[in-house]
């Protein structure tokens, strides 16, 4: 199972870096990615959906959330209007290719900045950050990483938490899910013993979930950035990107947020 998810991942980045430099999609490279956003007069967002408390569809039919709100602050930086946000729903395992594709422009999911990201896509400035934790039941015996050797672990595709994993206990059985819902069910129904990512993510389930816990300590810290592609038109996206998240830190609209949506934070501890 760890072969074949380390082997699935390098054949997915190898497909995107293929598809990104080799065929060149259409408007990439082509136009200015800005003055097609511009142009446009609205952003595509690519934006988790199913995730709360950053992105998640209310009984409204509504996309909401931390993530969901950023984005239309970000809209209102750059076009001074908050509605002018075409979300594009994505998930861990897809994110990469709809942004390749140009089915969205950029991504605000919860997404890492690491290195290996980095090298064939680009990042903002980080907007927030978040650690490594483990979601157990309330009856586990599970109270550190420690303890999961020989265990079955459960992770979403195409986060940090399954390289993690593979490193931090390799005797570990690493099991990979498509959605943060298919892999809390896993947990709930014992068919793992933990389910590892974001703090940030994990909590919302701990918060309205008495039969499941979070453990207190954090092995990571993961810095999350809004991703958009290579390509011309990049460095003036950028620009418009950092000074917006700058300037809703400055005026302490990001704090504002995680009140409102019960982004919790805690002690690292190494």
């Amino acid at each position: 199972m760890k072969k074949l998810g380390i082997t699935l991942i390098a054949i997915f980045l190898c497909l995107v870096v293929f598809y990104l430099l080799i065929l060149k999609p259409d408007n990439y490279e082509s136009k200015d990615m800005y003055d097609a956003i511009i142009n446009n007069g609205y952003i595509k967002v690519g934006i988790n959906t199913d995730i709360k408390p950053f992105g998640f569809v209310n009984k409204k039919g509504e996309i909401c959330g931390y993530d969901a709100d950023l984005a239309r602050n970000i809209a209102e930086q750059i076009f001074h209007d908050k509605n002018a946000v075409k979300f594009v729903s994505v998930t861990p395992n897809n994110r990469l290719i709809k942004l390749s594709t140009g089915e969205a422009d950029i991504i605000i999911a919860t997404m890492t900045i690491t290195p290996q990201r980095e090298e064939i896509i680009n990042f903002s400035i980080p907007y927030d950050s978040a650690g490594l934790a483990i979601l157990v039941k309330s009856s586990s015996r599970v109270t550190a990483i420690s303890d999961l050797a020989d265990q079955n672990i459960g992770v979403v595709w195409g986060t940090t938490a399954e390289k993690n994993m593979l490193s931090m206990v390799p005797t570990g059985h690493v099991i990979g899910f498509k959605t943060y819902r298919e892999a809390y069910l896993a947990l709930k129904q014992g068919q793992i013993a933990a389910l590892t990512s974001d703090d940030t993510i994990l909590n919302g389930y701990a918060l309205t979930d008495s039969e499941v816990k979070l453990l207190p300590k954090r092995y990571t810290r993961e810095p999350y950035g809004i991703a958009f592609r290579k390509g011309k038109g990049a460095a003036k996206l950028k620009e418009a990107l950092d000074s917006a998240i700058n300037d809703l830190k400055q005026k302490n609209v990001l704090s504002s947020l995680h009140k409102k949506w019960l982004v919790s934070k805690y002690s690292w501890e190494e």
